[in-house]
């Protein structure tokens, strides 16, 4: 499966113009790396099927929340859909403007519906009455009106994984869409809601667009209904979940899914948003790992490279593909993946769970100590999703951008990692001299137990420091 953005020129791999060896030397293996012509490629290609509609384009965060990559999104015009109040703040310092930020997710806090409020963001997807009446609360106590839209759950089936599936009744987002009208008339009375909009978003990595035209139909349906009931409803949320070809195969054009969109918003008058974001961002990225060892068992072959489930966990949590490929072009290119110098492996990183790999009894060229491969299509959910597990570094992440490449996320110290943890004070010799304010000895009779949390404030030394 081909990349635009990372091609192979004189027998090596290249990201844009620039070598992938030439960054592995200059900032060490494993790392992420991402193409900025695929980024804005991949807006580009949003606009232009958009064109001639009120539409706004609405990054999802959630798929890759590195800085720059927002920043090369925003610069486009991009707006965000962000479903926290961390991610609110990454769209907000990358550049994003407030009034194109809509803020979905099922379990927004009264704190982030604050923030959201005060940074002045486009509207709320709600997903729940007790949300709404919660959004309508904060609101008043600040003498506002929230714009929200209903995210509707329309009960259609996206045909992906289980596990990323959000559009039936089994699911835990959204209001059924039989319910809306209810709940859209209760808001009426509520002085700090104006609805504004529907959303709907029914999963990721849909490769069908039978789904989408179900959920879209239902909810141009609704719009009627719910105008014909006198609301004000000026725009229709069409979420995302457009899929990636993550192995040979065909997936829907963009532009098919948005003629899609834009049929379902057709003489209604409505402003369009869509939020991508697997779709933009995962062949614009690639894992770069190196070989430690070409292991033989009894009955397998495990080509065990530096990188780990902790850095990319998709394969392991959700049976999830990526092509593999080795950096160095392999002299059998063109053979038979099961013949000349391919043969199975499993390719797997150094954590203590049997689940750590990314593939199993894969095709894979010979390679050897010390050589370097690249897992493709892994810029969406991979950095985002990672984690310092068996107390390994998160890993850093690079852009690259023509002959230029700089590190967005940098590697942090081993003293960094060490020193987010505190000692309480009964481990450091202080306790009676100088009792922590977040340590509560325990007492008989109903009194507080212990509850340090984050160590702020706390005596405790900070372990690592001098």
């Amino acid at each position: 499966m081909a990349m635009a953005g990372f091609l192979y020129r004189n027998g090596t791999l290249h990201a844009e113009e620039v070598p992938l060896a030439r960054i592995a030397e200059a900032v060490g293996t494993p790392f992420y790396c991402y193409s900025t012509s695929v980024l804005v490629g991949q807006y580009r290609a949003f606009k232009q099927a958009l064109g001639g509609t009120d539409a706004m384009i609405c990054y999802a965060l959630k798929a890759n929340s590195n800085q720059a990559v927002i920043r090369t999104f925003a610069e486009l015009g991009a707006g965000a859909d962000v479903v926290s109040e961390g991610e609110l703040r990454r769209a907000l310092a990358a550049g994003v403007p407030a009034e194109r930020i809509v803020f979905a997710g099922v379990g927004k806090t009264r704190d982030e519906m604050a923030v959201a409020l005060d940074a002045g963001i486009l509207q709320f997807n709600v997903e729940s009455e007790p949300e709404l009446a919660a959004l309508d609360e904060v609101a008043r106590s600040k003498g506002r009106r929230a714009q929200f839209a209903l995210r509707v759950n329309p009960d259609v089936a996206a045909g992906t994984h289980a596990k990323i599936t959000t559009g039936t009744k089994e699911n835990k987002f959204g209001i059924d869409i039989g319910r809306a009208r209810r709940v859209y008339d209760l808001a009426r009375n509520r002085p700090g809601l104006q609805a504004a909009s529907v959303a709907v978003h029914i999963g990721s990595q849909l490769t069908d667009l039978a789904p989408f035209r179900s959920a879209f139909a239902r909810v141009r349906d609704l719009v009627g209904e719910l105008r014909a009931d006198g609301h004000d409803i000026r725009r229709m949320d069409f979420g995302g979940g457009l899929g990636v070809a993550y192995r040979d195969g065909q997936v829907p054009a963009i532009a098919d899914y948005l003629a899609l969109v834009r049929e379902a918003a057709d003489g209604l008058a409505c402003g369009i948003i869509v939020e991508p974001g697997r779709i933009m961002v995962a062949e614009a990225g690639v894992l770069v790992s190196r070989v430690i060892y070409v292991k033989s068992g009894e009955a397998r072959r495990f080509i065990v490279v530096d990188s780990a489930m902790n850095d990319l966990i998709r394969p392991t949590l959700y049976e999830a593909y990526h092509a593999i490929v080795a950096v160095r072009e392999p002299e059998s290119t063109g053979k038979r993946p099961d013949g000349g110098d391919f043969e199975l492996a499993d390719v797997v990183g150094p954590i203590c769970e049997s689940g750590d790999y990314f593939a199993q009894q894969r095709p894979m060229p010979r390679v050897a100590d010390g050589d370097l491969l690249a897992i493709k299509s892994a810029g969406a959910y991979g950095a985002v999703m990672s984690s310092s597990y068996n107390s390994r570094l998160l890993i850093p992440e690079v852009l690259v951008n023509g002959e230029q490449f700089a590190v967005v996320r940098p590697r942090p110290r081993f003293e960094d990692l060490l020193g987010q943890d505190r000692l309480p004070p009964w481990q450091t010799g202080t306790q009676q001299s100088n009792p922590s304010p977040d340590a509560v000895k325990f007492k008989s009779g109903g009194a507080k137990a212990g509850t340090a949390q984050s160590g702020q404030g706390s005596t405790g030394r900070k372990i690592g420091a001098a």
